[in-house]
C-alpha cells in the first residue's frame, strides 16, 4: 500500500495531511501568541519547534471539528511556560501567573492580528505592481533605504515621501477594510 494516497480516489484526509493544513493556516497567528509570551525571537523560533513537535504527537488526541487555534494555543502556553523556567535559571523571567495573564491577553489580540493581516493583503492587492513593490523592497528584511531609493532612481527623500504616502493610504485602507469585515 502506498504510503501517499491517490488524490483521484476519494476517502478521508489522512490526518498527517490535516495536522499539517490546519498548523499552517494558524502559523502566523500562533507565532504572535509566542511572540507576546517570549521576550526575543529565537526564544519564539524554538517554542514554535517545539509547539509543532507536542502538537504533531498530541494530534490523535485532538477532537475533529473543534476550534484547532485555541488547541494549539493551550500546548505553546505550556511549551512557552516550560522554555521560561528553563531559562529562568539563566536569568529573570515573568512569573507563571504573569506569563499565564499575557497568554489569556494575547489570543484576542491574536485574532485582530489576523484581522489587520488578512486587511493589509487585500490594501496591498489594491496597489498597481510599481507602488506595492517600491513598499515591499522598503520594508524587506535588511532593506537600505538609500539602496532602495537608488535602485527606484529616486533620491532618499523624495523615496521616503512616497513610501510615507503609500502608508497612509494603506493605514486607510486598512481601516476601512477593518470597518466592513466587523460589520
Amino acid at each position: 500500500m502506498p504510503d501517499h494516497p491517490d488524490p483521484a480516489i476519494p476517502g478521508p484526509t489522512p490526518p498527517y495531511e490535516e495536522f499539517v493544513r490546519l498548523f499552517v493556516a494558524h502559523e502566523g497567528r500562533l507565532r504572535a501568541f509566542i511572540r507576546s509570551l517570549l521576550p526575543t525571537w529565537a526564544d519564539v523560533d524554538e517554542v514554535m519547534q517545539e509547539t509543532s513537535l507536542v502538537a504533531w504527537r498530541k494530534f490523535k488526541h485532538y477532537e475533529r471539528g473543534t476550534n484547532f487555534l485555541a488547541w494549539v494555543f493551550t500546548i505553546a502556553r505550556f511549551e512557552a511556560l516550560d522554555h521560561l523556567r528553563r531559562r529562568g535559571r539563566e536569568q529573570l523571567v515573568f512569573s507563571d501567573a504573569v506569563a499565564d495573564l499575557m497568554a489569556e491577553e494575547a489570543a484576542p489580540e491574536g485574532e485582530t492580528l489576523e484581522r489587520q493581516r488578512r486587511s493589509l493583503d487585500r490594501c496591498l492587492a489594491k496597489l498597481d505592481d510599481p507602488q506595492r513593490e517600491l513598499l515591499l523592497l522598503s520594508y524587506q528584511p535588511g532593506a537600505r533605504l538609500h539602496e532602495v531609493a537608488a535602485r527606484a532612481g529616486r533620491s532618499v527623500q523624495g523615496h521616503y515621501k512616497s513610501v510615507q504616502r503609500l502608508r497612509a493610504r494603506l493605514l486607510e485602507c486598512i481601516e476601512g477594510e477593518m470597518k466592513r469585515e466587523m460589520s
